[in-house]
């Protein structure tokens, strides 16, 4: 009777977390007109652009490669640019030695909607570096470590500022609608305005007819 129970719940377990919205770690949900994408970078083999493409994997996104270089029309180009990571003082030792960096990661990419515009996506990610001088092999290993971690942090940034894109497309598409009903609407009141001038100079032709 043990591994019926055991099993039995395992089962609820996997429903309650599914039915609370329960999602695996990293994953975004990504629109519609971003499911199917076209990951463009310059070292497409490179950290950054692996992590990257993890990312989307696990968003349940489809990668199309594009070995010509060239903009695909019918569907959207995510472009990655450089990554650059750099440090900065963050406490001192007693001596004036540095104790501790606080490294910044910064990266840039842009979207391209085809027969659409293009969104610029910038991503920051900042971590705290102690420096031991005593342990400097550990030390430079554990930088390796910590750019790595912070490298799968802007990928999981980028991938969720996918979700600007979409709104800034909704919102565009907000703006034109308004558009339209204003000029429909200026449309009418300029033609309501002309057919409320016509009745005012029917009365005057006809009591010019009656003098006569």
């Amino acid at each position: 009777m043990r591994h019926p129970l055991v099993t039995l719940l395992l089962t609820a377990a996997v429903m309650v977390t599914a039915g609370c919205g329960f999602h695996l770690r990293g994953k975004t949900n990504v629109p519609d007109e971003l499911q199917t994408i076209v990951l463009d970078s310059g070292d497409p083999y490179g950290p950054m652009t692996r992590n990257i493409r993890t990312q989307l994997r696990l968003s349940n996104v489809t990668i199309v490669d594009d070995p010509t270089k060239q903009q695909r029309k019918d569907i959207p180009s995510l472009r990655v640019g450089a990554e650059s990571v750099g440090q900065s003082t963050a406490s001192i030792f007693q001596d004036g030695k540095t104790a501790e960096y606080q490294m910044e990661m910064n990266l840039s990419a842009t979207v391209l909607m085809p027969g659409k515009d293009i969104y610029p996506i910038h991503v920051k990610v900042f971590r705290s570096f102690f420096d031991n001088p005593l342990t400097a092999l550990a030390k430079d290993n554990e930088q390796d470590i910590i750019i790595d971690e912070m490298r799968q942090q802007a990928a999981q940034q980028l991938i969720r500022k996918l979700l600007t894109v979409h709104a800034s497309e909704l919102h565009k598409a907000e703006d034109v609608g308004g558009r339209e009903v204003e000029v429909i609407s200026t449309s009418t009141s300029a033609a309501s305005k002309s057919s409320e001038d016509a009745t005012e100079v029917s009365p005057t032709t006809s009591s010019s007819t009656s003098v006569k």
